[in-house]
């Protein structure tokens, strides 16, 4: 699939497992992800419970800001510092943020579905996290 920005606006479900090695623990994520468009493309706000190992479920709340960009889509934490950049022809990046490193996997071959496994790892991190989004249906939408 060729990415096009306008594809993914709209509001998708959203199914998150964390494995942390280090810890010795998983987490799963359930909410959504809502793309609208704003600051000069989409902000992607996810929201949702989480529960982490034994403790108590969180809210969680995470905003970024995808733009077309290069043949691609570059996407940006909410206050604009950049993240990293996705294409269909280079489905996997990495984003340094010294001392971690973090490298994702896009999977878009079963769209209107598609997943984004991260592969984190620095000094006191050591984790992968596979979020699995899916359309919500509605609207005209499939």
């Amino acid at each position: 699939m060729g990415l096009c920005l306008a594809d993914f606006e709209g509001s998708w479900q959203l199914c998150r497992q964390i494995t942390d090695h280090r810890a010795g623990v998983t987490g799963r994520l359930q909410g959504d992800a809502l793309f609208v468009p704003g600051q000069g493309g989409l902000v992607l706000t996810e929201t949702g419970l989480l529960h982490y190992g034994d403790g108590a479920p969180l809210k969680a709340e995470r905003r970024y800001i995808w733009r077309e960009e290069a043949g691609g889509i570059a996407v940006t934490f909410e206050d604009g510092r950049p993240f990293h950049w996705v294409s269909s022809d280079a489905p996997e990046t990495r984003h340094e943020c010294h001392p971690d490193l973090y490298h994702v996997r896009y999977e878009f071959s079963a769209w209107p579905e598609w997943r984004a496994v991260w592969q984190v790892c620095g000094p006191r991190k050591d984790y992968v996290m596979e979020s699995h989004y899916t359309r919500v249906t509605g609207c005209g939408r499939a």
